[in-house]
């Protein structure tokens, strides 16, 4: 299954005619770089000053979201139009093979890889290690932009699995696993610093995205992402994943299917359901 998500940097270049690899002209993948964090506001600036080789910029705010509202969360999932019309001028045609990568353990790259495995790309991989890991590999960087030939893509949404807030809330309490891809002490109502409400949604389970990575920003082995679900009590059962807004929760979903399950995501997470004063929100461990 790690085959199915990962690509090493390695592979990559070898991929793109970098070293010795393959022509590159036959069967080179479409690289597309999305540098975002929480906070970030210069990712496009640290794109052009240098990127993997022929990589394509992603603005992950106004290509990999809808607009923010309070009903449906800081990052809902783009409609299917707007998707299709980003994904073309990024070059996505059908039957491309597409690499993500980000700066940051793939935590932002990952909602590129949802998004584009959601909207019916199958053939879609994360650079695990992200840029950092092209560069300890010795690999060069290319300064300025990339415009790539428009593709061609027609997008169907329905590839991957999602649940609303009430299939998330059934989840937690009934039917399943629900994981809480945020850092532990926003699960634990310690610390709030974008959403209206402290806290998690009852029943959920505390499983930061952070520790699906090693130091190096890599995944980590397929056995030791095995042995960290089961201790979170992932099974054969019904498991979904949330965050902050539905972004990190993407790389939860993605270490998940490393290891064979096939995890929904809830888009709104919980800047969808702090907003909502019906819904119960629970503190602590």
């Amino acid at each position: 299954m790690r085959e199915r998500v990962l690509v090493d940097a390695a592979t990559l270049a070898a991929d793109l005619g970098i070293g010795g690899g393959v022509d590159p002209a036959e069967g080179s993948p479409l690289v597309l770089d999305v540098r975002w964090a929480l906070g970030m506001t210069d990712g496009h600036e640290q794109y052009s000053a240098g990127h993997v080789p022929g990589a394509v910029y992603v603005d992950l705010e106004t290509e990999l979201a809808a607009r923010a509202s309070a009903a449906a969360g800081r990052h809902p999932l783009p409609s299917a139009s707007a998707f299709q019309e980003a994904a073309r001028r990024w070059g996505v045609s059908a039957g491309s093979r597409v690499v993500v990568y980000d700066t940051v353990g793939g935590t932002s790259a990952a909602r590129a890889w949802w998004l584009l495995r959601y909207f019916g790309v199958r053939d879609v991989h994360i650079l695990d290690g992200g840029l950092a890991a092209w560069t300890a590999e010795g690999f060069a960087l290319e300064p300025g932009d990339v415009t790539p030939e428009r593709g061609d893509v027609v997008v169907r949404p329905g590839g991957m699995p999602v649940v609303d807030a009430d299939e998330a809330a059934d989840l937690a309490e009934r039917e399943g696993v629900l994981l809480d891809a945020r850092a532990a002490e926003r699960y634990r109502g310690e610390v709030e610093p974008v959403d209206p409400q402290a806290g998690h949604i009852p029943g959920a389970v505390s499983a930061p995205t952070t520790e699906n990575l090693r130091a190096d920003g890599r995944f980590l082995s397929t056995a030791d992402l095995k042995r960290r679900f089961r201790d979170l009590g992932v099974s054969t059962g019904s498991t979904g994943v949330y965050c902050g807004s539905g972004v990190t929760a993407s790389h939860e979903v993605a270490a998940l299917a490393i290891v064979g399950v096939d995890a929904a995501l809830y888009p709104g997470s919980w800047s969808q359901w702090s907003n909502d004063p019906a819904r119960e929100v629970a503190v602590g461990a």
